[in-house]
């Protein structure tokens, strides 16, 4: 991404080759995956705080060209997003239900989030039974995303941390050949497994499904006992695990 940037900055236009294939793989276990999608969310945010002003001084690129890179590129997709939807669903929503006097309209609570994210579906229609637990499990990474998004803006301890995800079955060959492959343990002693911050949040979510279910009108409280188990799965690193068949 920094080279793509820079590339960009120097005035180079990118041709991108819709019919090259590469081989890919998802990570094979919660852990891998988590040390991926802190990567991907701290790198873009601690490019941003390095180059910004970089992009701002360029005289090689239009005007309109920098707004798009700075806001576009950068604040909304590579920052913004993740803080949204984290603090709407996980942390505003929540404390509507503990302060009354703040309602949140149900239109832009379920109706819009729900046609938005229907409409992001469209070009998966084969996962589209896995749409519900999606949207619960987006929201747990979401927490994930924010914290790696402020340690890159703010180079904070792990800002510079570069844990490549291990490949387990890019070189297996068609009949299954899994010689020289090292496989992660299924399972991990459950000290390694434990992610605090996610079981933390799991108990403010049910606290707050239980004072909605006593005292409040909307019926948040189903909303918040799903989203309280899919963070307290996570942060036990129940998530299921990929081994190479």
């Amino acid at each position: 991404m920094d080279l793509a940037v820079r590339a960009s900055l120097r005035g180079w236009k990118f041709l991108y080759l819709g019919d090259l294939q590469v081989k890919s793989e998802l990570p094979s276990t919660f852990r891998a995956f988590r040390f991926q999608q802190h990567r991907w969310s701290c790198g873009p945010a601690n490019l941003f705080r390095k180059m910004v002003m970089e992009i701002v001084r360029n005289k090689k690129v239009r005007f309109w060209k920098k707004v798009y890179v700075i806001y576009s590129f950068f604040f909304v997709r590579k920052v913004i997003a993740h803080w949204v939807t984290f603090c709407f669903y996980c942390v505003v929503l929540p404390l509507t239900i503990l302060v009354p006097e703040v309602k949140v309209p149900i239109w832009g609570s379920v109706y819009i989030p729900s046609i938005i994210t229907i409409l992001n579906s469209v070009g998966t229609p084969r996962s589209i039974h896995l749409l519900f637990y999606w949207i619960l499990f987006e929201n747990v990474m979401s927490l994930h995303r924010t914290k790696a998004t402020l340690i890159g803006l703010f180079e904070a301890g792990r800002a510079n941390e570069w844990v490549v995800t291990a490949k387990l079955g890019s070189g297996q060959s068609a009949k299954g050949n899994t010689k020289g492959l090292k496989r992660f343990p299924r399972i991990f002693k459950l000290p390694d497994r434990l992610n605090t911050l996610e079981l933390g949040f799991a108990a403010f979510l049910f606290v707050c499904g239980c004072y909605d279910y006593v005292h409040g009108k909307n019926n948040y409280f189903i909303y918040l006992f799903l989203q309280t188990m899919s963070f307290f799965i996570s942060g036990l690193g129940w998530i299921g695990t990929y081994v190479p068949s």
